[in-house]
Parts: C-alpha cells; sequence; structure tokens
C-alpha cells in the first residue's frame, strides 16, 4: 500500500523561505487526526520540509527524504502564484523553477527505495502537492493535473495503486 500525503496547513509568511515553514495549530491538529488514521505498521517517510515531517508526527520515527521535497522555485510572495503553480503542473515552464522530469525522477527514485525497504509493509510518504502531481502526471498519466492539484486539501492522503495507475482519496479528514 502506498500512501502519499499532503502535508497540513504551515504558518505561513514572508519572513520565512516556504521551504523552512512549520505547521499552523490548525496544521498540527489536523496532522494528529491524520495520524490516528495511518496503518499501525506503516513506514514513514517525508520530505525533509519542516511541515511535510511534522504532518506525520515529527518525531524520529519518520525517515526524511529530500527526494519528496516541493518543486525548487522562485515565486512571488503575493500576486498569481497560485496561477504560476497551476499552470507549472499542467505543463508550463517557467524560469527558475525546477524542471518537471527532475521532479517525477527524483520523486519516483525516492519511491522506488523506500518501497523496496518497506517490505511488503504500507508506506506512507509526506510531500507536497506539486511534486506529487508532477510524479502523478509522469508515472500514473493522471488526467487534468491541475484541477487535480486545486482540489488537493491540507492534509490529504491519497491512495496510489501503482499496478493499476490509479489514485483516490484514501479517507476524508
Amino acid at each position: 500500500m502506498l500512501l502519499l500525503v499532503r502535508h497540513a496547513m504551515p504558518a505561513y509568511g514572508p519572513a520565512l523561505p516556504s521551504h523552512e515553514w512549520t505547521l499552523s495549530t490548525e496544521g498540527r491538529q489536523a496532522a494528529r487526526r491524520l495520524v490516528a488514521r495511518l496503518p499501525e505498521d506503516a513506514c514513514l517517510v517525508s520530505s525533509d520540509e519542516p511541515k511535510a515531517w511534522q504532518t506525520l508526527g515529527g518525531d524520529d520515527a519518520v525517515t526524511r527524504d529530500r527526494r519528496f521535497n516541493e518543486v525548487t522555485r522562485v515565486e512571488p510572495w503575493q500576486g498569481d502564484y497560485r496561477e504560476l503553480r497551476r499552470a507549472y503542473v499542467e505543463g508550463s515552464d517557467h524560469v527558475d523553477w525546477e524542471p518537471r522530469a527532475e521532479v517525477a525522477g527524483r520523486f519516483d527514485a525516492g519511491l522506488a527505495e523506500h518501497l523496496a525497504r518497506a517490505g511488503g509493509r504500507p508506506l506512507v510518504v509526506a510531500t507536497h502537492g506539486m511534486a506529487m502531481t508532477v510524479w502523478m502526471t509522469a508515472r500514473l498519466g493522471l488526467e487534468g493535473p491541475g484541477g487535480f492539484w486545486a482540489d488537493l486539501r491540507f492534509p490529504d492522503a491519497l491512495l496510489v495503486r501503482l499496478d493499476s495507475g490509479t489514485v483516490q482519496r484514501a479517507f476524508a479528514l
């Protein structure tokens, strides 16, 4: 079983870059509800961004792997950042944004390694909306990636079936 988790809501603002944001109070509460629903024997892996590993409990039980980090990019703090992100996952190239093929490649390599390490146990990976959407589009042929990305919640848990190439929301949070 592979569960991809989009991190819970961070405490965000222009004082810190997004890769340093931690969870908000609301995000911590939502993360606790999410963790309570995860399989007890799951292997827990996250990006090395605080908001991701905190979503899975934020302790030493969570293996951190930067291959699951969000897309590296330069974007405005305010303004059209949502439109830029949606266009990116739909296939538009932006200057100073990590190429989608690189995102999909690093993500796929991380999944292959951690699925092997899990040895048949459920694998739960806490990651980020754009990175997971880019990977699903490349690996599974995700249709409508912009709409999929826009519909992701904070947090969200998605059951990915690699054998059939399907994705579905694992449970309501």
